[in-house]
């Protein structure tokens, strides 16, 4: 599968996934060097918004992703 492929309306990958992954993996970057500048004694300034924004879209994505989920089959069942 290429790149561009994600992009197409018929792919079999699950967009929400993506970016909630995306998201949280940034968010372990920051952990990381947060971690890291802290053992070399400097503190890595950071604002809360940012990384607050990287959870909303990290828990939304997730929260979307299983809530479609559950309607979905709700809705298989019925039909």
């Amino acid at each position: 599968m290429k790149f561009s492929d994600i992009f197409k309306d018929s792919n079999d990958v699950n967009e929400k996934n993506v970016v909630g992954f995306s998201s949280f993996a940034i968010m372990v970057v920051f952990a990381l060097v947060d971690m890291l500048t802290g053992i070399f004694g400097k503190e890595l300034i950071l604002q809360e918004y940012i990384y607050n924004s990287f959870l909303f879209i990290t828990l939304g994505s997730f929260g979307i992703s299983e809530i479609g989920k559950v309607f979905g089959k709700n809705k298989k069942e019925i039909k």
